[in-house]
């Protein structure tokens, strides 16, 4: 059962650079569940369950990013979690 979840929404150059699969390589091995997509505004959208901490590690490298990428926001708003991811995947 997860005790957090955050809505996160990240801007900047953060399409066509490989954001969403750093994403989604972070997240996993916190052991997260969740998604993260791109949105058309060109941003990319996080929601993240899991232990407080870890979101919190999680968002650490979200405003890092990859390499290719250039984060300028990061904004993130805590939820009560609904449990109903079974993992953390990419969403198209």
């Amino acid at each position: 059962m997860s005790d957090k979840r955050a809505h996160i929404i990240v801007r900047g150059a953060v399409q066509g650079v490989g954001y969403r699969y750093f994403a989604y390589k972070h997240a996993r091995a916190y052991n997260l569940k969740g998604y993260v997509k791109n949105l058309f505004d060109g941003s990319v959208e996080v929601v993240v369950e899991g232990n407080h901490s870890l979101i919190e590690e999680l968002i650490k490298d979200l405003r890092r990013g990859p390499v290719s990428a250039h984060v300028t926001e990061v904004e993130v708003d805590w939820e009560i979690p609904s449990n109903e991811f079974s993992t953390f995947e990419i969403k198209l």
